[in-house]
This record gives C-alpha cells, structure tokens and sequence, in this order.
C-alpha cells in the first residue's frame, strides 16, 4: 500500500507519526483542506509533469497556479502534465495521492517558491485521504529535491 511506502520515507527522519488519515477524501486541495482544518494555500500539492521524456514531480502552494511562461524559461519546455492514465505508473502514485516521498525511480523533484510563505505545509502521504504535516527544513530534508523554483503565481499576480 502506498501510504506503508510514505511511512518507509519518512521513518529515518521521525516524521511518520505526522501521517494524518481521513475517512474523507483529501485528493484535491479544497478536500485536504477541509479534512485537515486549514487554508488551501497551506496544501503542498504535487504537479506531475513530463519534461523531455523525464517525470517532474513541483511541489507548490495550494493556491499557486503553473505560470506557463516561469515554466517554460526555467525547464526550457512548454508546461506538459502527466495525463491520468499515466500518472501512476510514471510517480508511483495514482491521481489525488501524487506525493514527493519515495516516487518511481528516475523522477526529479522541485518544491516552488511558493510553498516559503508558510512555517508548516500539508502534502499528501500517498492515497487519496492522507497528508503529512511537515515544516519546510522537514520537507526539504525529506525529499531532497533538486532546487527550489519558481514557475507559479499566486492569486493576484500580474499576468
């Protein structure tokens, strides 16, 4: 099960007594926010795009929407998600459970500038009513992404 996987991630750092589980679903932000008690923009929800062939897993603010064009200058590639019935197979995780713990072999992972507004942020923990309260240093020391980006905007941004 993909939740025992998160737990297996998070064990050598302490942090799998933080899983939190729900009888609701949690699969899109506006869910794990009602199910958790917080701000959506508190969610730290997990992008999965296809770069060249290569799976992208951005980790980003709840409220935070791809900027196309922050997307294109940085990958050097026009902002392609994994289409659903590729998902799984390409993160190890299906649609609403996309989390940056233990992905399949060979996927890159980026947490967005827009995650640093809060102390402690929710992503999921590998099924579709889960999440993991985590500080940023925790995250960041967990999943060890390859830098932090910004390819997004936030609510109010200039286009």
């Amino acid at each position: 099960m993909n939740i025992e996987k998160v737990k297996a991630a998070l064990a050598p750092y302490g942090l799998e007594g933080r899983i939190l589980e729900f009888s609701e679903s949690s699969a899109t932000v506006g869910e794990a926010a009602q199910a958790i008690g917080c701000k959506p923009e508190h969610i730290a929800k997990t992008l999965a795009f296809s770069v060249r062939g290569k799976t992208v897993l951005i980790v980003a603010a709840g409220d935070a929407r791809v900027d196309n064009k922050k997307y294109k200058m940085f990958f050097g590639a026009k902002a392609e998600m994994l289409r659903r019935e590729e998902t799984e197979a390409r993160t190890g995780y299906p649609c609403g459970a996309v989390c940056p713990f233990a992905p399949a072999e060979g996927t890159e992972i980026y947490l967005d500038e827009s995650l640093r507004r809060f102390d402690t942020v929710y992503p999921a923990a590998g099924t579709t009513s889960s999440a993991v309260r985590l500080t940023l240093p925790e995250l960041e020391r967990v999943v060890r992404p390859v830098c932090w980006v910004d390819v997004t905007k936030l609510p109010g941004d200039e286009a």
